[in-house]
């Protein structure tokens, strides 16, 4: 059981599971706009999460500590390696277009770890800021990316998924602000910290509310209604165990409640389209 367990660990430490999410999410716009045969974007995507969400988490500890590196963080620095290494390959197979809009969020990562300007904090220690450059970088990759590496016509439709994505991410990292409120930093100002623990479950649950009534505004065509009928179901069951995920999200739950459980709502509903398209 313990060689499961550290596999486990491993498997969530390494940012797998993560990188499973986004490369959940990019399938779902895949389908909802119509894209074929475009899986460029789709590994992309998911080994560029894992360098990018690596490299915000152990970049300060393996510069600190890279003579005491543990077992799993070598191992952990070797699937970045590989990783990276892959996103490099697919990253010349998307449009031009593309590769300039995937650059700019490689600036974003380096500006959210690393200070670009002496006696500066980096932009993850910026107060109250962290959790809408998290939401925006998960929106373009799954959103933009996709949409831009083949040339599809920018629409009512495009700017509406985009804020349903934003506003479904936002309440995934609200609940991990919940979590994390005993560690972080208070100068964060995490919403959490500014409005209070009860407050932010009801921000959440009223962006849940608004993210499932966005779908009534899509674009009715004949085109894309057999896809309405299919998506807003669907956005109405994710939106359940979310919702319950928020509700009892308190700062003494498991690290496994949001790590695993939370980060999975995307791989779920992803699964959930699969079965029923």
């Amino acid at each position: 059981m313990k060689g499961l367990k550290k596999l486990f660990d491993f498997y969530i430490n390494s940012s797998i599971h993560v990188a499973l999410s986004v490369y959940s999410l990019v399938w779902m716009t895949q389908f909802l706009f119509r894209i074929q045969n475009d899986s460029a974007t789709v590994y992309f995507a998911f080994f560029g999460t894992i360098v990018g969400y690596n490299f915000v988490k152990y970049d300060a500890l393996a510069r600190t500590q890279r003579l005491h590196m543990s077992f799993q963080l070598k191992a952990i620095a070797t699937v970045s390696l590989f990783s990276l290494i892959l996103t490099g390959y697919y990253f010349f197979q998307l449009q031009k277009s593309t590769q300039l809009i995937g650059v700019f969020f490689l600036i974003t990562t380096l500006l959210y770890t690393l200070p670009f300007f002496p006696n500066t904090k980096n932009a993850r220690n910026w107060a109250g800021i962290k959790i809408y450059i998290v939401a925006l970088c998960w929106v373009g990759v799954t959103i933009v990316l996709p949409i831009i590496n083949v040339h599809i016509p920018i629409t009512s439709d495009f700017y509406l998924k985009g804020i349903q994505r934003f506003l479904l991410v936002f309440v995934l990292i609200l609940i991990f602000e919940i979590i994390d409120l005993q560690n972080d930093d208070p100068h964060l100002k995490t919403v959490p910290q500014q409005i209070g623990v009860n407050p932010t479950k009801m921000l959440g649950l009223v962006l849940l509310c608004i993210f499932c009534l966005l779908e009534f505004f899509n674009t009715n065509t004949n085109d894309n209604f057999k896809i309405q009928l299919i998506s807003l179901p669907l956005q109405v069951i994710v939106s359940i165990p979310v919702a319950a995920f928020l509700v009892f999200a308190t700062p003494y739950r498991s690290k496994y409640y949001s790590s695993f459980w939370v980060e999975s709502v995307p791989i779920f509903w992803w699964i959930l389209l699969l079965i029923f398209k």
